[in-house]
């Protein structure tokens, strides 16, 4: 449904999706004599056609589009970026750690991948993690397209055509929510989904460390209690009238979640995949990716909040609950 305010105009396009994100969003924003597109949905002519059929509706064509404005890197965001900017030339405004991910650079896409290769070896996923590894990098590359050419802007200021830049790292490192103040509305990517918990995703940093994705989202998380806008618009599901709320809501999750990842690791589990196992057995050869990513970034925030400790054994971390060893450590006399 489309939102009318006193400056903007908000027409939301929500592709229904068969799985649990119910669906992917990306938005029109006309805001003063500006029209924006904000996310840019799959790349296929399904999205292709949804785009085409809202703008007109609308009374648009991509012509009248000012800037394509994006809040994270990931596939489901940019897909369509990819035409548009080709063929219409619009400026793309993105974050600058999405700029190597977005052009698939090859220097940048070698690195991420030696960068999971180690990191699912450390996590003993053994040649299967390997595999995976080397599967996504194989598909991300496929994929690969001139962008060159692209007239490509690098957000590095506090605001954007009017926008407020909110940094909101944690699903992606470079995710970034754009704020319109004086209706109190944010473009919250995917910190936020009103039906389910968004996932804090590991990913190398640019220069190949790892970034700690929980802990940035839980800041995040914050960000958004302290900022209380009124409403958010999401990549996925409904519009949220309550994003403070919500926001609590999903910190009170984190917790318990990282309470159960510190039981099983105090019954005795003590390696990456062997919990993915345990908490995510049908999980761990379709979704990978995602729940490899999800028991990583818990162990890291357990690791910094000083409940777990990891240890290398053979080029694999193992990982034991601190209280569990000072529980067997020998009183001292």
């Amino acid at each position: 449904m489309s939102y009318l305010g006193k400056h903007v105009k908000i027409i939301p396009i929500e592709v229904p999706v068969s799985n649990k994100l119910k669906s992917i969003n990306f938005f029109i924003v006309k805001k003063q004599d500006s029209l924006f597109l904000i996310d840019a949905g799959l790349n296929n002519e399904s999205y292709w056609n949804y785009l085409q059929q809202t703008l007109c509706e609308n009374g648009y064509t991509l012509n009248n589009l000012t800037a394509i404005l994006l809040t994270h890197h990931h596939f489901d965001h940019v897909g369509l970026v990819h035409q548009i900017a080709n063929k219409h030339g619009i400026p793309v405004y993105i974050h600058p750690y999405a700029l190597p991910k977005l052009k698939l650079d090859p220097e940048f896409m070698y690195m991420s991948y030696t960068f999971f290769k180690d990191l699912y070896r450390k996590m003993d996923c053994g040649e299967f993690g390997e595999a995976q590894a080397e599967d996504r990098y194989r598909k991300q590359m496929s994929t690969r397209t001139t962008a060159s050419d692209w007239n490509v802007h690098e957000i590095c200021k506090p605001s954007v055509f009017g926008f407020e830049i909110i940094p909101i790292p944690g699903h992606a490192p470079d995710q970034v929510a754009f704020y319109i103040a004086d209706e109190k509305i944010l473009f919250i990517g995917d910190l936020l989904i009103e039906h389910m918990a968004s996932c804090a995703i590991v990913e190398p940093e640019l220069e190949g460390s790892r970034s700690k994705s929980l802990i940035d989202h839980q800041k995040s998380l914050k960000a958004i209690i302290a900022l209380s806008p009124r409403l958010a618009y999401s990549g996925h599901g409904s519009v949220i009238h309550n994003p403070a709320q919500l926001a609590e809501k999903r910190l009170k999750e984190i917790e318990s979640k990282a309470k159960a990842f510190l039981a099983l690791i105090e019954s005795g589990i003590s390696t990456g995949s062997e919990i993915v196992k345990q908490e995510h057995p049908a999980k761990y050869e379709k979704q990978f990716f995602t729940v490899m990513s999800e028991v990583m970034s818990f162990l890291d925030y357990l690791e910094v909040q000083g409940e777990i400790i990891k240890e290398e054994k053979a080029g694999v971390w193992h990982y034991s609950s601190k209280h569990t060893l000072l529980k067997k450590s020998p009183s001292i006399k």
